[in-house]
């Protein structure tokens, strides 16, 4: 039976490290835009990683190494930790199209 792998993030066994929004915004270069749905966002370009995240607009893969958006409510209902958990990745062109009406 083969090992499992463990994660190299975090210490087995230990807690999750605190989300520090001030760092999330400010080191990633969050600017504020314009959402899909007319909300204020927060937006960055995110460093290249080994990991795939899903594209919410096309519902495609976007490898980590290339060159994308992370995006998360400026504003969240519930504060800023709330609205940082909520970042997805985008493809930068669907992140410039999508649900925007062309006038």
């Amino acid at each position: 039976m083969p090992k499992s792998r463990r994660s190299r993030k975090r210490p087995y066994g230990q807690p999750h490290e605190e989300l520090d929004v001030e760092r999330l915004s400010g080191s990633l270069g969050g600017r504020r835009e314009s959402g899909p749905g007319g909300e204020e966002y927060l937006v960055a370009t995110p460093r290249p990683s080994e990991k795939t995240y899903t594209c919410p607009g096309c519902s495609q893969e976007i490898d980590g190494q290339t060159v994308h958006v992370v995006a998360w409510p400026a504003d969240g209902l519930f504060g800023p930790e709330a609205a940082a958990a909520q970042r997805r990745h985008w493809h930068t062109h669907c992140w410039n199209t999508f649900g925007r009406t062309r006038g």
